[in-house]
């Protein structure tokens, strides 16, 4: 019986800390034109529980990923999980991130540069990435 509380636990924490991750990138975006707007913020969470994070523990989860995020310097602290998350999910953080760019109706250099290097460790086709940024695109502005 405490065998299966233990692989539970276990479970939880490995969710829990993708879900960290997931939110340590999209803060490190949201934070990357030096403007974390509360807008920004309501992206990230709508995406964690989009996912799958449940909702009771958005707050805490985002209050660990601020901290994790700014004692790093490398988004390679942020991917190294995400590289094995499903396509769906993964293309569902990419929207997000395109959502996070675009919160302020216009993208600069160090945004497209993040998307440029993200596409490549995340896996994901580049197409699939401008497809998405194009989508958002015509949402925003």
């Amino acid at each position: 019986m405490f065998d299966f509380l233990k692989s539970k636990n276990l479970e939880k924490n490995k969710k829990d800390e993708t879900f960290i991750e997931i939110a340590c990138l999209l803060i490190h975006a949201s934070k990357i034109d030096e403007n974390y707007t509360e807008n920004e913020k309501n992206i990230i969470k709508k995406t964690l529980i989009k996912l799958g994070c449940l909702e009771n523990d958005v707050e805490n989860l985002i209050i660990k990923a601020i901290e994790i995020e700014n004692s790093s310097n490398q988004i390679l602290d942020f991917t190294r999980k995400l590289k094995e998350v499903e396509k769906d999910k993964k293309i569902s953080i990419v929207e997000a991130l395109w959502e996070i760019i675009y919160s302020d109706k216009k993208s600069d250099m160090y945004e497209d540069n993040l998307m440029r290097r993200l596409t490549g460790l995340l896996y994901l086709d580049p197409k699939i990435v401008g497809d998405i940024k194009e989508k958002v695109k015509k949402e925003k502005i």
